[in-house]
């Protein structure tokens, strides 16, 4: 089943002041590194650690499993480490893009379909604009009180959910170049 296009919701003061809290935190850091706890549509769950380099730039290290997900700042792969084989898609055709993007304006580069403030968290579901990404939208929890992303889902153009949470983030920082790089994978 393809995910159909949703409408853009109205928002009102306050919820495009929320939206901009978003970006205001999203525009603030150049690099952060972090855990992360991946839950997919069959209910499987990873954990690992995930590095983002702006711009563009962006890895979930798993732990224990031999996948490996690696923006390149133009390509997105996801990898089978033990057999140095995976798929490519275009970073700027991802939901991705809106977390690793040097400056990201969420209210002009995405419509938003879903909104919910409770209990200091804000929630987002955004599709872009462009329908660049497949028909498949992002949702973004943002915790209010510590004014960082806590959760991400990605719903797919085929309805398959991708939940990740973040913890332990650390903001700042340099990393080795070669974390972002993933080699030639289908020889």
């Amino acid at each position: 089943m393809a995910y159909a296009k949703a409408p853009a919701l109205a928002l009102n003061a306050e919820q495009q002041a929320a939206i901009v809290r978003i970006d205001a935190y999203l525009n603030s850091f150049q690099s952060l590194k972090g855990n992360f706890s991946q839950v997919g549509t069959k209910g499987n769950l990873a954990t690992g650690i995930l590095y983002i380099s702006k711009p563009g730039k962006l890895r979930f290290d798993y732990s224990g499993n031999p996948t490996l997900i690696i923006a390149d700042g133009r390509w997105l792969t996801m990898m089978d480490r033990n057999r140095m084989r995976g798929d490519q898609f275009p970073l700027s055709a991802t939901p991705l893009r809106l977390v690793v993007s040097p400056q990201v304006d969420l209210l002009a580069e995405t419509d938003v379909i879903a909104m919910n403030t409770k209990d200091g968290l804000t929630t987002v579901s955004l599709q872009d604009r462009k329908e660049s990404l497949g028909g498949g939208y992002i949702t973004l929890i943002f915790d209010e009180k510590l004014k960082q992303l806590s959760q991400w889902t990605i719903v797919d153009g085929k309805d398959r959910h991708t939940t990740v949470e973040l913890s332990h983030l650390e903001y700042g920082g340099k990393f080795d170049p070669k974390l972002f790089v993933t080699g030639d994978l289908n020889k």
